[in-house]
């Protein structure tokens, strides 16, 4: 909304405030009405895999197989518990908007300051602004002295913003809601409150739901095809029962039987198993998962969508190069301590001392100390660019405070947007007057500020440009001494000595570089998304090696040439600048529009859209609002990228555990069919009792299967390529390879019962055991790394089910329950060798689970 060009110079009254709160509303952010609990658990209940297990529980019921059913009633428990869980917390984004808001505000009302509840501002307000302070609401300056903000939580820009009544750009006299005061004092007319303002319009954005994630698609379908298959095993297996003229009472209990049976039911337990146990690593390396599904997805992420302040870089402006009349120098270290040094490429090191003095002196912030001792971190109060210009006079001796204190301000003119530099005057220790002056290139390197000769003036600005053109933010520094204060103060600013150039900036993490790599080595695309300027993001990805040098210029697009749709796919740029909120979002859009699998990394609030919107958002845990994280699928404890790339290692982990289970389950599952089926061709009646195919079940879908879930990552799973986002979950041979082993195994354990029968043995309990040993070996098989100790579950699960494979066999209570008979130890060589037959086929391809 918008509001009079004007405003009371005493403010509204309190009754025009009253009324246009009643109006308007409160400032504040409305929250989503909350789903009630029973349709949040009715939602977990539609999916196809949990329906399944519900029908295999009335089956089994049905049967009066009261232990089986207590288990997978068990799994559909936990399972529904965590999905709930995870909605909850998914769902408190737009509460944390509410909390980042300024709790109070000082308006102008009746002619007089008062403070009142941030959430009372209303449209015509005047709110009065100083350092420090949080903007209540989007609002327009009507008077503004020395004022800079930062933006960066809502645009991105990592350097602070200049706001001012007459500028030219409409922008610079408007501030907005979250905002944060560093320096100066405004008065500003508000224009728009609560759902109307920044925030608001970011949390409009941030309530569309997520798509389901690639996991969750395919389990989908896979749970529909085995529902389908259950159903027809039970009909298949009752009539061809009945064909042969079996009781129909016993043949319903076997049908229903290997039908419990041909579902994986203990898929939702492995899955929820392995995303756990893939949470608690990730956790171990600093990434802390939100949302358990988002472990396996980043195992499936095409697209690495990252900003630059502070995942890229170190998110801290500092000095890398000097340029004076006679020399150029580097600037070593990083952050606000004194470590590191200058390196000169010349001999005129008091020409840079003098520079880093003026730059010293012409400047507003302070440099804190360690509170920790020696091996704490220094931080800054100020403009980040003046506190940069503080750590560089530090690194040739210069102390800040001391020259302060023997060379105390005695007049300045501040920096504002239309002479874009600074001056003050200082009392020198002889007594004198020392001018200083610092600023943008262009606003310094002119004759009427300057009194160098031109050819100096014109190689000064052959250097800044070339300096701008590397990325960098560049200031000119001069200086001269005074005889005695001029009596107007832009006489100050005449007949100055160009002391030299100063070249700041935010350089790359160490490890940037070696990190998108990773992702090039994994075929994860990296892009560049930031608020920053396009020349800036530019020479960053160079430096990174996100771009080539050559790269032509339309892999760099800002957001303008997005608002205005010069670029009709956004899939083709690697670099975004200049962009905001809503062209984050339509990013990532377009990318999943052409079936990527996207990853968006952000630490602001004008990140958190993108961050719910990609199929796996990356907060930062350190210097992240709120907001983010709690958008965010991810959190980065270390705020590191790298901790992004061993995250997707651990995603890979998962996905290729669950595969590797679905080979083992459904070709279990399989040879018991076949088993089944083709039994009675040679003479087997009956294979297996109903009981004896529930014991196998429960020993291997169980206790073995769960244990599957733990197994360590493939050799290799950074270096391939991720699963295409469509395939499906049995896709690129798995499915063959799970007819394969099925037909072994069921092969291997028809053999050892018609051996038995054929020798006058206790066939049906060789089959038994047979079947069941030939599946212990084909997890062993599967195993990537055989001999591996870093799932030391899965052997102690194997010999546990063996153990209880022998108790079926020689308790007599068991013995009596599932109907088998004790074994001598030639009878047991029949189902050695199934389970040996077992092993060594799945060993054949144990690669490319």
């Amino acid at each position: 909304m918008t509001v009079a060009a004007h405003a009371p110079a005493g403010g509204l009254t309190g009754t025009e405030a009253a009324n246009l709160l009643a109006e308007h509303g409160r400032n504040e952010v409305a929250a989503d009405r909350r789903v009630p609990l029973w349709a949040r658990v009715a939602a977990q209940l539609r999916d196809p895999l949990i329906t399944v297990l519900l029908a295999a529980v009335a089956l089994t019921l049905a049967i009066g197989d009261h232990p089986d059913a207590i288990v997978i009633a068990l799994v559909i428990v936990i399972n529904t518990t965590v999905g709930v869980v995870q909605e909850v917390r998914a769902e408190n984004a737009v509460a944390a908007l509410s909390r980042l808001s300024a709790p109070a505000a000082r308006v102008v009302r009746d002619g007089v300051q008062r403070t009142v509840p941030s959430a009372e501002i209303v449209p015509g307000d005047v709110v009065v602004l100083a350092e420090g302070d949080i903007v209540p609401a989007d609002a327009r300056l009507i008077e503004a002295a020395a004022l800079l903000l930062d933006e960066s939580m809502l645009t991105g820009e990592s350097l602070p913003v200049i706001k001012s009544v007459q500028s030219e750009a409409p922008e610079d006299e408007r501030v907005q809601a979250g905002t944060t005061v560093l320096r100066g004092r405004a008065l500003a007319v508000v224009t728009a409150t609560g759902a109307g303002s920044a925030l608001g319009r970011i949390a409009a954005m941030l309530r569309p739901r997520p798509e389901p994630t690639p996991l969750q698609r395919r389990l989908a379908g896979l749970g529909r095809v085995l529902a389908a298959v259950a159903v027809g095993l039970c009909a298949v297996v009752f009539v061809l029962g009945l064909l042969r003229h079996q009781p129909p009472g016993e043949m319903g209990v076997t049908a229903i039987s290997l039908a419990v049976a041909a579902v994986p039911e203990s898929l939702p337990a492995v899955v929820t198993l392995a995303l756990a146990l893939g949470a608690r690593r990730m956790a171990a390396r600093h990434a802390v998962v939100r949302r358990l599904p988002a472990v396996e997805t980043l195992g499936s992420v095409t697209v690495l969508a990252t900003d630059k302040t502070g995942t890229l870089t170190e998110g801290r402006m500092v000095v890398e190069r000097l340029w004076t009349p006679h020399s150029t120098a580097i600037v070593t270290g990083l952050g606000y301590g004194p470590a590191g040094g200058i390196r000169l490429a010349g001999t005129a090191d008091e020409e840079v001392k003098s520079l880093l003095t003026a730059a010293a002196l012409c400047n507003d912030a302070t440099l804190r100390r360690p509170s920790g001792g020696a091996d704490g971190e220094w931080g800054a109060l100020g403009d980040p660019t003046e506190a940069a210009l503080l750590t560089a006079a530090g690194k040739v001796g210069l102390d800040h405070q001391r020259l302060r204190e023997t060379h105390p301000r005695v007049a300045e003119t501040p920096f504002d947007s239309t002479r874009k530099r600074m001056s003050t005057v200082h009392h020198g220790p002889d007594g004198g007057l020392l001018a200083c002056l610092k600023g943008a290139p262009e606003a310094v390197l002119e004759p009427v500020v300057l009194a160098d000769p031109p050819e100096l003036l014109e190689r000064a600005r052959h250097a800044a440009a070339g300096l701008a053109a590397e990325g960098y933010r560049v200031l000119a520094v001069a200086g001269r001494r005074l005889d005695r204060m001029p009596e107007r103060p832009d006489a100050v600013e005449r007949g100055l000595r160009l002391l030299g150039l100063t070249a700041l900036a935010d350089p790359p993490k160490s490890s940037a570089a070696a990190t998108l790599a990773s992702c090039r080595r994994a075929g994860i695309l990296p892009l560049l998304v930031t608020g920053d300027h396009p020349a800036t993001a530019r020479a960053l990805a160079v430096r990174i090696g996100l771009l080539e040098p050559g790269a032509g210029p339309e892999v760099v697009v800002n957001g303008q040439a997005i608002a205005t749709g010069a670029v009709t796919d956004l899939t083709r740029a690697r670099i975004f600048a200049r962009t905001d909120p809503r062209q984050k979002l339509d990013i990532v859009q377009a990318w999943r529009a052409r079936g990527a699998v996207t990853a968006m990394t952000g630490d602001g609030v004008n990140d958190g859209p993108a961050l719910r919107q990609a199929d796996i958002g990356v907060a930062m845990g350190r210097r992240g609002t709120e907001v983010a994280r709690q958008a965010a699928d991810l959190v980065l404890a270390d705020d590191e990228l790298a901790t992004v790339v061993g995250a997707v290692e651990e995603g890979r982990r998962v996905y290729d555990n669950i595969r590797r289970f679905l080979v083992f389950g459904l070709a279990g599952g399989a040879a018991e069919i076949l088993v089944m089926l083709a039994g009675p061709l040679f003479g087997l009646a009956l294979p297996l009792r109903a009981g004896q195919i529930l014991w196998i079940n429960l020993l291997t879908h169980g206790l073995t299967g769960v244990a599957m879930g733990a197994e360590p990552v493939s050799p290799g799973a950074m270096t391939r390529p991720p699963r295409p986002p469509h395939q499906h979950i049995l896709g690129s041979g798995v499915w063959q390879r799970v007819l394969l082993l099925g037909l072994v195994v069921a092969t291997a354990s028809l053999g050892a019962g018609l051996w038995a029968h054929g020798g006058d043995r206790p066939w049906q309990t060789v089959l038994f055991l047979a079947l069941l040993a030939a599946q212990l070996g084909t997890v062993l098989g599967l195993r990537e790394r055989l001999l591996t100790r870093a799932n030391p579950f899965l052997p102690l699960a194997v010999l546990a089910s063996a153990a209880l494979a022998a108790a079926a066999l020689y308790l007599p209570f068991l013995r009596d329950v599932l109907d088998t008979a004790p074994l001598s130890w030639s009878d047991l060589t029949a189902p050695a060798a199934a389970g040996l037959a077992g092993f060594a086929t799945a060993r054949l391809r144990k690669q490319g689970i």
